[in-house]
This record gives structure tokens, C-alpha cells and sequence, in this order.
């Protein structure tokens, strides 16, 4: 349904403020005639700590109410990255090998942030997953065009947070799990602290990262700069990532605090391009497209104040502004072998002003409960620019102001559409505990997002006219948890949550498409229902584990689809078809040592975590029924061991291993006019260790070593744009750190 409030915005916060309000116990009034009280059944009371944060189980998830976020009946992940040796360059396989069911699609040069989760879309850029930065949003525009083109680097974070169903009445749009990075927070114990670390590696790496931070009486800061430079396994494959931060926070009494943190970083790195099959295999370093560049700017300010009203209730409001530009050159493929050298080029400009405001109000009440309600508000501002230039290598600015006027035009401006998106929600969840150890959460979230586009110029090649149009959606979503406690420090819980897929920029209005003329694009966001069950919990001294089943709908997937009857490129994007994915998704992580003596410095962890996956297409306007959706591996598996002393040492060895699988959804290779297989159907199976190190050599000093693709495999897992792009070859770094 479009552009209808399925329930008005008032009402549902009446709905989900009534889910807060706890039944009063009414006072026994004297029985006639009776000498005595009437004696009440008894009731057992467990204190909960809000505080606590030493249970064994917080090592692995989040808590069941963190802060002004209910996460009980959530299934959550978390990675603590003191616990694991430092991640160097680009090897994200180090940060998120124990977290479970995450797929990775893997470049070679950083930037792009490439997820998907449960086989739900293509990981290109993370369209599918939410990843945020302390709770904002690292999209590129979080509704309009949800790609990542930054991110911060591991140093800079304390912990790795996966949630899954219920995330998206936690956070909203895009379907389930949520991705949160969560930063490290200034020294508490000192006014003055430093780290500083410096590595080198394969392929020209060079990296350097230093910080300092410190706590003075009212007042807390930290500060870092860093800078990578890497000149890539392939020709054209070079990069060079320069940052900085700064966070200033001021706690004038125990009930409050303010911060205001600015984030700034700048990527240049080149392209070296995909390559076809039979390419990959003769020569995988094999550059296709040695003049194509890429420049991302991102800059991001914002303002925490985190209040506690009372004992019980805590206000949290983050408030944020953000420039993101993502710039790109680009000359058409000198593939296959032969094709003539560009003599021409395309300039183009993503960018990005945005700001959102999130708030949210937590009080706890009765024995254990807690409600928490609150609201998100954001805007965007895209202009989309191309430009022609005759030259191969152009700058980065070499831009011209006239449209052009036929396709053989050069040095003019072949596109110009401005976008905008403004998107609401208010949500509110409770968590009730009943004797003996049940727990019940309802939610609601109630969203808007309005999509508005506005092109100027439009590529000479297309016929259709110029794209003028603005849609909206009222989208409510409802989700219900239930859990147990039992045994020994062991819970059961169930979620089933809605979520969903807003429209982008490209499903209402594509630049490049050539819609006829009198159609209109008008899919309905996809809209996704998650169920999970499962079991975790610590029984024992040094063990942890979860295990859940899952089975998750999407309907009404967007696609790209020919218009019938008319000539090649007139398409409209439709809601062409819903899928089904269920599984099974468990983890174990058993510390030998912790395992004999709970409080040691020492830890010898063996973990190990598997995502088992079974997907089709249930509905399909393009022939898929039965098919199964790109990119969702039948298996994705992850085991490794980690062994650690405080101060001391920290060494790793992990292995991931994931099943061949369809990169897209007709399960058709892409084939040449000789009818010759470009692409094969499937993406190989492939396994991959990586081993890394830090070894203390003075209580300040580290060392720090590391190997990545310790079996130099050959593989690939990313398909894009009708070409693959190879895995990196074993590479190794080296480097020392110093902490004062």
C-alpha cells in the first residue's frame, strides 16, 4: 500500500506507550472474621545489576537492556577486539571471523564494505545490511542509496556488535542483522595516555596510526590521526587513506554527559577493474581498466547527551551532521585482449549532506522491567553528476558545465539529477519478566520515508523524458520476543520481527534506464518477516555457546525488468518476486584455561561457528520459482584459536570456509555472442587461514606480525557488473606498537 498511513502516528504511540504500563498491586483488604493474615504464596526475587558487565556472557553477547536498547529475545553477537591480536590493512576476515552467518564479499582495495547476510541481496557496498558508527548510520545516504564507501579502521574500535531479528525495530530500514561498530572511549584512570603503531607489508604497505586520550577531572578526550598507503597486488590497484578524529566529552555530575565527536577521512585508490573468467584463470593480476580512479571524502559531526533523569530512567539523543563525496573516473574495459586503448573518459559525483537526529528514553520499572520509546529523524541532500572529458587520465575536477548535446560529445555534462530522501520513525518496546525466569518483549516502530528526485540532464542516448518525481511510504512494523531462563546461566529464546527494504534513488527514477515514455516506476519497498529460536547461554566455567533455527521471508524484491513490446533498455523496476531462507546458525568458543580458574590472565579459545543455509525464490515475475537467490552460500563455517596473556601475547590462527554458490538469480552463467562461458554459474567453494600476533616485549612496547591466505589460494567471491574480482594472494605484515 502506498502513500497511506497504515495507522496514524498518534495511535501508535498511544499503542506503544500502553505496552509500558505495569499492573499496580492493589493492597489486601482485612478478611472478616479472620484472626490472622492470609499467608501469600512466596515469591523469589533476583537482584539484576544493570551494571554488571563480568557475567561470562558478555563476552560473546550484548546485554539484555544496553542503555536505551532492549536486545533480551535478540540474538546478538559481539567481538571484542582486545581479545583478539591487532587487524592490520585490509584482512576484515580477522576482525569478523567469530562473528557467525556474516558474509563477506572481498576487494582488494579498502573502502567498500561488502555484506550480505542469510543470502538477502547482493553484498555489493552492504545495500542490505545496516552498519552504523556509535549508532549512526555509515551508509552513503541511509535510505536513498545505502552503500559503504568508508569505515572506520579496527584500532579505532572496542567491540563488533551483529543483532539480528528485531534490528530493524531497533534501528529501521534495511532487513535484518544490524552491523554496529562501537568505538573505544577515552582513558578513564589518567589524564594523559598514547598509543602509536606503525606497520609495513606485501604489496608497498605502509601504515601508521597514533593516539592519545586521557580523563581530567569533569572533562575526557581522545584524539587520533592515521594514514595507510598500499600499492596493491594488481597495476592500478594502489591506495592511500589519510583520517582523523576528535572526541571532547564533559560529565558535569553523575547524571549526565555530553560529547562531540568529528570524524574526517580521505580514500583515493584506483580500480584496476573485473576481470572475466577465463582471464582470472591464465593471469589473475591481470589489470583491465588501468586509468579508472576513485576519491571518497567522508566528514561527520556530532553531539551525544546522555542524561540520567532519575535512577531508573535514562535519556540518550545523538544529533548529527555529515559531507560524504564519492568521486569516481572511469573508461570502458580494455577487455578482451585487443580492445583498443580509451581515449575518453567518464567523471562522476555522488554527493552526500546529511543529518539525523535519534532519541531515546529508557525507564526501568517494577522487578526488571523496562520500557524504552524514542524517535529517529534524518534528511539527505544527493546531487548525481557525470561529465565527458576527451582525455584518458583527466583530475578529479576537470568538470564542464554544458549539457551535452549528442553521444560524441566530450568535455560537457552528461547527467545531473538532484535527489533528496527525508525519512521519520517513533518505536517503543518493553521487556516484562514473570516468575520464575520468563520474559516477554513487544515492539512497534512506526516509519516514513519520502524519495524525492529532480534531473536537469539526462544521457543523450536515452529517449525517455526527463525524471520528475517524488513518492512515500508509511511502513509499520511489529515484532514479539519471548525467553526463559533455565539451568545454569542458560536461556531459550524466540523473535519474530518484521523489517524492511526501503525504495533508493534507483527504484523510482534510474539515470541510466530508459523507461518508455508514459511508465512509471512505482515498486512498493520490500517489506521482510524473521523468526529465530534458539538456545545460549555459560552452563560451565570457560564455555559459551548458541545455537537457532531461522526462517525468514522477503517479499516483493525490486528489479530491473524489460518493458514487453519495447525496444531494448526501455525498463521499469518492479516487484518481481519473494524468497525464503531457513537454516540453522550456531557458535561454541570454550577457554581451556578459563575453564580451571575463572579469573585467569590467561586464555587458550577454541571457537567455532556455523551458518547452515537453504534459500529459493517462492514467487518470481522472471522464471526463478525454485531457484535459489544469489550469493547465499549453502554453508559458511568459521573455526580458529586464540591464545592470550594480559600484557603478554595474543596470537590467532582462524580458517573460514564457504560453499560454492549462484551470483545471480537466474543461476545462469554470463556467456560471450559465441555463446563461450564468461562467468561460470556458480562462485567456487574456497577455504582461507590467516594467522596474526602481538607479542609484548616491554610492558609498552609490541610487536605485531601477521599472515593473511596462509595457503596463497587462488579465489574469488565477488561478482559484479559482469566480471569477478580476485581474492588477495598470501600477504604478510610486520610492525611494532608503543603505549605510554
Amino acid at each position: 500500500m502506498k502513500n497511506n498511513a497504515l495507522m496514524p502516528g498518534a495511535l501508535a504511540l498511544a499503542v506503544a506507550c500502553a505496552l509500558a504500563l505495569p499492573a499496580h498491586a492493589q493492597e489486601a483488604a482485612p478478611i472478616s472474621g479472620q484472626d490472622k493474615p492470609a499467608e501469600l504464596p512466596k515469591v523469589n526475587v533476583r537482584q539484576r545489576n544493570p551494571h554488571d558487565d563480568t557475567r561470562p556472557k558478555l563476552q560473546h553477547i550484548m546485554r539484555e537492556v544496553d542503555g536505551p536498547l532492549i536486545t533480551v529475545t535478540k540474538k546478538t553477537s559481539i567481538t571484542k577486539t582486545d581479545s583478539i591480536p591487532t587487524v592490520v590493512d585490509n584482512n576484515l576476515r580477522d576482525l569478523f571471523a567469530q562473528t557467525p552467518g556474516l558474509f563477506y564479499s572481498e576487494q582488494q582495495t579498502p573502502g567498500q564494505l561488502n555484506f550480505n547476510y542469510r543470502g538477502i541481496g547482493n553484498p555489493q557496498e552492504s545495500e542490505f545490511v545496516t552498519v552504523l558508527f556509535d549508532g549512526i548510520p555509515l551508509e552513503s545516504d541511509w535510505v536513498g542509496y545505502p552503500t559503504i564507501y568508508t569505515s572506520p579502521l579496527p584500532q579505532q574500535l572496542s567491540e563488533v556488535q551483529l543483532i539480528r531479528g528485531g534490528s530493524s525495530l531497533l534501528y529501521g530500514p534495511e532487513p535484518p542483522p544490524v552491523v554496529n561498530l562501537v568505538s573505544r572511549k577515552p582513558v578513564a584512570d589518567r589524564e594523559f595516555a598514547g598509543y602509536s603503531e606503525n606497520v609495513v607489508g606485501s604489496n608497498g604497505l605502509f601504515g601508521t596510526f597514533n593516539q592519545i586520550s586521557g580523563t581530567s577531572g569533569t572533562w575526557d578526550y581522545l584524539a587520533d590521526a592515521h594514514y595507510r598507503q598500499n600499492d596493491g597486488q594488481r597495476d592500478n590497484g594502489d591506495s592511500e587513506l589519510k583520517g582523523f578524529d576528535l572526541h571532547l566529552g564533559y560529565r558535569p555530575d553523575d547524571m549526565a554527559y555530553y560529547a562531540v565527536d568529528f570524524r574526517a577521512s580521505q580514500l583515493e585508490t584506483g580500480d584496476p577493474g573485473k576481470l572475466l573468467y577465463p582471464q582470472f584463470a591464465a593471469n589473475q593480476d591481470l589489470t583491465t581498466t588501468p586509468y579508472n580512479r576513485l576519491w571518497t571524502d567522508r566528514y561527520v559531526l556530532s553531539f551525544t547527551h546522555d542524561r540520567h533523569l532519575d535512577p531508573e530512567t535514562e535519556l540518550v539523543a545523538k544529533l548529527w551532521y555529515g559531507y560524504q563525496d564519492n568521486a569516481a573516473r572511469s573508461q570502458a574495459s580494455q577487455s578482451p585482449p585487443g580492445t583498443p586503448a580509451p581515449t575518453s573518459s567518464t567523471l562522476q559525483d555522488d554527493q552526500f549532506r546529511f543529518g539525523g537526529l535519534d532519541a531515546r528514553l529508557v525507564h526501568h520499572w517494577g522487578r526488571g522491567n523496562a520500557f524504552t520509546i524514542g524517535t529517529t529523524l534524518y534528511h539527505s541532500d544527493a546531487p548525481f553528476r557525470q561529465w565527458t572529458d576527451g582525455v584518458a587520465e583527466p583530475g578529479r575536477y576537470d568538470r564542464s558545465g554544458r549539457a551535452c548535446v549528442d553521444k560524441n560529445d566530450v568535455n560537457c555534462a552528461r547527467l545531473h539529477q538532484q535527489r533528496s530522501t527525508d525519512y521519520g520513525a517513533i518505536f517503543a518496546e518493553n521487556v516484562f519478566r514473570f516468575a520464575p525466569d520468563w520474559h516477554l518483549v513487544p515492539s512497534v516502530r512506526i516509519e516514513r520515508e519520502k524519495v524525492d528526485i529532480n534531473e536537469t540532464i539526462k544521457p543523450v542516448t536515452l529517449t525517455r523524458d526527463l525524471v520528475d518525481r517524488s513518492v512515500s511510504h508509511n511502513v509499520p512494523l511489529f515484532g514479539l520476543g519471548v525467553g526463559n531462563d533455565f539451568g545454569h546461566a542458560n536461556e531459550t529464546y524466540f523473535n519474530v520481527s518484521q523489517g524492511w527494504r526501503p525504495v533508493r534513488y534507483f527504484d523510482i527514477g534510474s539515470p541510466f534506464g530508459n523507461t518508455a515514455a508514459g511508465a512509471i516506476n512505482d515498486p512498493d519497498p520490500t517489506h521482510v518477516v524473521s523468526w529465530e529460536a534458539g538456545v545460549h547461554g555459560t552452563p560451565v566455567d570457560g564455555l559459551f555457546y548458541d545455537a537457532s533455527l531461522f526462517w525468514v521471508n522477503v517479499k516483493d524484491r525490486i528489479e530491473s525488468q524489460q518493458i514487453p513490446d519495447a525496444p531494448p533498455g526501455n525498463t521499469i523496476n518492479v516487484n518481481t518476486g519473494d524468497t525464503r531462507h531457513r537454516g540453522f546458525e550456531g557458535q561454541i568458543d570454550y577457554d581451556f584455561l578459563a575453564a580451571r580458574d575463572p579469573h585467569t590472565t590467561q586464555h587458550l579459545s577454541v571457537f567455532a561457528n556455523l551458518s547452515l543455509l537453504n534459500s529459493e525464490f517462492t514467487r518470481s515475475i522472471k522464471g526463478n520459482v525454485g531457484k535459489k537467490p544469489a550469493f547465499s552460500p549453502d554453508y559458511l563455517a568459521r573455526v580458529g584459536v586464540v591464545w592470550r596473556e594480559d600484557k603478554q601475547y595474543k596470537l590467532a590462527l582462524s580458517v573460514v570456509s564457504v560453499a560454492s554458490q549462484y551470483w545471480q538469480d537466474s543461476n545462469l552463467p554470463a556467456t560471450a555472442a559465441d555463446k563461450s562461458i564468461t562467468i561460470p554459474a556458480k562462485v567456487p567453494s574456497y577455504t582461507i587461514a590467516d594467522f596474526s600476533g602481538d607479542w609484548y616485549v616491554m610492558p609498552q612496547v609490541r610487536l605485531l606480525g601477521g599472515i593473511s591466505n596462509l595457503t596463497d589460494k587462488k579465489y574469488y567471491n565477488r561478482v559484479f557488473g559482469g566480471g569477478l574480482e580476485p581474492g588477495l594472494s598470501r600477504t604478510f605484515y610486520v610492525g611494532a606498537s608503543y603505549e605510554f
